[in-house]
């Protein structure tokens, strides 16, 4: 044995150092000991593999896929009692790779904590946010009364855990919103994010919402079988929902690379570490009604779909359950889930975040290679709540080690939530008696029900009740689409109440003609309440079909009895063979119990038969095994299976490979992709080789690739024509006028060339109110400012001269100081306080002279989106001089020539003369009374969302606290 792993070593020592070898070779052999021994285990038919080498592909050479490898991993860790860093689970694949790590390793139980973070004691009743109207509202409210109170609790399995206060929290997403303003994000901009569990994403996530953009949540890259689907269902989701930036991991560059040539929208990809400066002084002030997520659906049964979901949809179901689930000080809610899931992100999270209970957070990847890290985070924490999918409760009763549970007291739990897929009560007991040792009490379990439609909760069970079941009968449900009571035991078809629905939210259950049925009767699931979507984002058919009279098709069939809620499967995954209805999960359970078939690796498809009129049954179930023997044994078992539990076998059996069956992003089968996959490919599931699939990304990247180049060159040629024409213009114009005194003459002159050179670049310019334009009335005119296009605007829309004030250093600028000068223009001091009070006093003059004049009161602009605040001077002027104010609202111009860009984009630019309004008095008040009026008054004209100011005493920082 030893001369064979010698011979193995020697293979791979052209690659490794010679010391390095030597050092090596007995970590070496016995690691290479375990791997034969698991790999003979992992082995159909327990037929002896090929012995492994320190270059054996662990999927490829000895058919261990991702979960095989986490076992293996886990009983390297056990037998050799080393501890192996979290990433190697989803790195690794070669005992190569293993063997580095095991070179360095650390020793200790792979499951002992590093020391828990002392979360904060209960201080005074609940008191929730209870006026907030956004989750913005939400944030600003924690951050402000409780900076210092621990919001999340991040476990890293290699480092000590790390503690997120609000304050940490809103200060980081300050500096990520003034990041994101300043690459051009606007309000009610798309923003995909797709980051792994970390501090970076919740100071990102909150962020884009302080900026009054839309988040997307995608998850982030991962290894795959199928890369090219997986890059394919990425650029799907990120062009239906118009991204315009993503936010990437630094090591997904070259995904985002791809991604971005295959979306048109999508304009920049940038990493956190970008993004984090100064903290922004401005924001927008969302609204209930703005859009805060788009919730993709994990496109199970078909093409992704982003469901809108505003805030006042998302702090509606949040209230909801939590009113339902009696959130108290004292909870402790602990969490693996994914943050791109809507149960991680908005039940895990939200939840924790609007009432102000201390979140508990691991990494999904910590979870499935070591489940016993979250008992473990639950015991440490003294968790009151948690959640989780039921595969979860099922690895957990049958893959952890008694070992793995020393001191781990699960007492504190009274939520134990189970919900995103059907719950199994079989699950429910096995978990319920494995943890009763560990205090685990079964009352606490608590399925529920919900979909993204609906933001995330839709039914509760009662908390503290525990699991309901009802055993009804398999064949009457069959036949008569109805819940009736099992009369035998071979019958029991046994299924888990969700519970009642929550607070104002209403089920009813449809028949196929559109009527509500009675009590027991199976029938299409749907509901209405203030949490439902306003529909599918950009997608008005899909949304057609799944409102109606304001009732929302939650695509689940179910069952009422007692006023709780039964799921008994997805519509279409419905199989109706010879006018009997069939389930497909039973099925795929049962066949996934059976020796030499991947557990959860099994489709139950129904493929319809135009000559019967009716479905066949097919079983597409994945498998390792090869030999013609196992793999007759494994039909026999699948036949016997099908009989037993629907009384015929199916008419079609598929025996594929791993990994050939579909998934979505969270783990279920994609029935409709993989049915429609077997049949375009006559049975063949196999994923073609990595090479293939390259060259096929390849392919389809160049195609948009080339599109987008056609787009730039097209708008580089505008772009450039827009700038040889103005010159062409403005050099013969500026000739005639910069030596003229005459500022009125030199103006009109100015005003006709400004308009030839919009119309020769083909940008539309419409003046409204020009009525109110009254040249013999002397006024304070005050504009928005979004863009250097504002000027030649204004220029080309008042023909009559105004005296515009501009800032002192535009006199210095070359050839256009002289210009402005020769139009009229007055200049002002920004910096030196004594020039700029002379400056003041000077307007003021003017103005009570006769002289119009025109101000730009936001005194600057950026390439983002927003009306920002108004500077006082302009009203100071008004009222010192008794001038009525005219607001001018200026929209387009942003769109053609944001700041930071010199290539004009073409589009139409609207000036709305607004009302003239008269000052209130002389003081500072009236000024400021003056100030916001008038911006309220532009607001309404110029097509952008009011920003707000934020004062330095409303930024809580982690040392201000008191």
């Amino acid at each position: 044995m030893a001369r064979t792993l010698d011979l193995r070593l020697s293979k791979r020592s052209r690659d490794m150092n010679d010391d390095a070898v030597g050092r090596s070779s007995a970590n070496a052999r016995r690691l290479l000991e375990i791997v034969d021994a698991f790999a003979a285990e992992m082995s159909p038919g327990r037929h002896k593999p090929p012995p492994a080498g320190l270059g054996s592909h662990f999927e490829r050479d000895l058919g261990l896929d991702s979960l095989a490898r986490t076992e293996l991993l886990n009983r390297i860790e056990k037998t050799l009692g080393v501890r192996f860093p979290l990433e190697l689970f989803g790195q690794a694949i070669t005992p190569g790779d293993l063997l580095r790590a095991l070179d360095g390793r650390t020793t200790g139980r792979p499951n002992a904590p590093t020391g828990a973070i002392a979360l904060d004691a209960p201080g005074g009743a609940l008191d929730p946010a209870a006026d907030a109207g956004t989750l913005v509202e939400a944030l600003q409210w924690h951050a402000s009364r409780r900076p210092e109170r621990t919001h999340i609790v991040l476990l890293d399995e290699d480092a000590a855990p790390h503690a997120m206060t609000y304050a940490a929290l809103h200060e980081a997403a300050l500096r990520v919103s003034r990041g994101l303003r300043q690459i051009g994000v606007n309000p009610g901009d798309t923003v995909a994010l797709m980051l792994p569990t970390g501090s970076d994403y919740f100071a990102c996530f909150a962020g884009i919402l302080l900026l009054g953009a839309i988040v997307v949540p995608v998850y982030p890259p991962a290894q795959s079988a199928r890369i090219d689907d997986h890059l394919a269902r990425h650029a799907a989701i990120l062009s239906d929902a118009r991204a315009r930036v993503m936010i990437v991991p630094s090591h997904a560059f070259v995904a985002g690379v791809m991604a971005k040539a295959r979306i048109p929208t999508l304009h920049e990809i940038v990493a956190v570490p970008q993004l984090m400066g100064e903290m922004d002084a401005e924001q927008y002030v969302p609204r209930a009604e703005d859009v805060a997520l788009l919730q993709y659906t994990s496109g199970s049964t078909g093409t992704p779909k982003g469901v809108v979901l505003t805030h006042a949809n998302l702090l509606a179901n949040i209230r909801a359950m939590g009113h339902t689930a009696l959130i108290e000080e004292h909870d402790v809610f602990v969490s693996w889930l994914p943050l791109y899931h809507d149960m991680g992100l908005i039940g895990a999270w939200f939840g924790p975040l609007y009432f102000g209970i201390p979140l508990v957070l691991m990494s999904p990847l910590t979870f499935l290679a070591r489940p016993a890290r979250w008992l473990h985070a639950i015991s440490d924490y003294h968790a009151t709540i948690t959640a989780a999918p039921n595969f979860a409760y099922e690895r957990c009763a049958r893959r952890v080690d008694d070992t793995d549970l020393e001191d781990v007291d699960l007492s504190s739990l009274r939520l134990a939530f189970c919900g995103a897929e059907p719950v199994s009560a079989a699950t429910m007991r096995a978990f319920a008696s494995r943890f009763a040792r560990n205090g685990f009490r079964h009352t606490a379990l608590t399925p529920v029900y919900g979909l993204a439609e609906n933001t995330l909760g839709l039914a509760f069970s009662e908390p503290g009740r525990g699991v309901r079941t009802d055993c009804i009968s398999r064949v009457r449900l069959a036949d008569s689409q109805r819940a009736a009571p099992a009369e035998s035991p071979d019958e029991v078809l046994e299924l888990v109440s969700c519970g009642r629905a929550l607070p104002r939210n209403q089920i009813r259950i449809m028949d196929a003609d559109g009527n509500e049925v009675s009590e027991r009767a199976v029938g299409r699931i749907e509901f209405r309440s203030p949490s439902a979507t306003r529909g599918y984002f950009q997608n008005p058919n899909l949304t057609a079909r799944l409102i109606h009279d304001g009732w929302l098709d939650t695509g689940d069939l179910g069952y009422m009895a007692d006023e709780e809620l039964f799921i008994t499967g997805r519509v279409k995954d419905l199989v109706i063979r010879a006018g009997r209805h069939f389930y497909p999960y039973e099925l795929e359970a049962a066949v996934g119990r059976l020796p030499g078939v991947r557990t959860g690796c099994v489709a139950v498809c129904g493929t319809p038969d135009v000559e019967t009129g009716t479905d066949r049954l097919l079983v597409i179930a994945e498998t390792r095994a090869t030999a013609p023997a196992t793999l007759a044994a494994i039909r026999s078992g699948i036949n016997e299976a099908s009989v037993a539990l629907l009384g015929a076998p199916p008419e079609e059996v598929a025996l594929v490979p791993p990994h050939s069956i579909l998934k979505t992003s969270s783990g279920k089968i994609r029935h409709a992709a993989t049915l429609d996959l077997y049949m375009r490919s006559r049975g063949n599931l196999l994923p073609r080789p990595a090479w293939r699939q390259w060259l096929d990304i390849g392919a389809n990247t160049l195609l948009p690739l080339g599109r987008r180049l056609r787009i730039a060159a097209g708008r580089f040629a505008y772009g450039a024509w827009c700038w040889i024409s103005t010159m062409l213009i403005a050099i013969p114009t500026a000739l005639i006028i910069v030596w003229h005194p005459d500022a009125n003459r030199n103006w009109k002159i100015a005003s006709r060339a400004a308009r030839l050179t919009l119309r020769l670049a083909g940008i539309s310019l419409t003046v409204r109110g020009g009525a109110l334009f009254d040249t013999a009335q002397p006024a304070i005119y005050v504009a928005n400012h979004a863009s250097y296009l504002d000027g030649l605007v204004l220029l080309a829309a008042f023909p009559v001269p105004l005296g515009v004030v501009a800032k002192r250093e535009l006199a210095r600028a070359p050839l256009l100081g002289c210009f402005l000068r020769a139009i009229g223009v007055r200049f002002v001091e920004r910096v030196d306080y004594r020039r700029m009070a002379d400056d003041e006093r000077e307007l003021a003059k003017q103005a009570m002279s006769g002289t119009s004049l025109l101000f730009f009161p936001e005194a600057t602009f950026v390439r983002s989106a927003g009306l920002r605040q108004f500077r006082l001077g302009a009203f100071v002027t008004a009222c010192a001089s008794h001038r009525p104010i005219i607001p001018v609202a200026i929209a387009g111009t942003r769109a053609v020539l944001p700041d930071g860009q010199w290539l004009p984009i073409r589009a139409a630019v609207t000036v709305t003369v607004l009302p003239a309004q008269v000052p209130s008095g002389e003081d500072m008040k009236a000024a400021a009374r003056s100030r916001d009026a008038a911006r309220e008054a532009i607001a309404a004209y110029c097509g952008e969302r009011v920003l707000s100011e934020i004062s330095p005493l409303e930024i809580p920082t982690r040392h201000d606290a008191t």
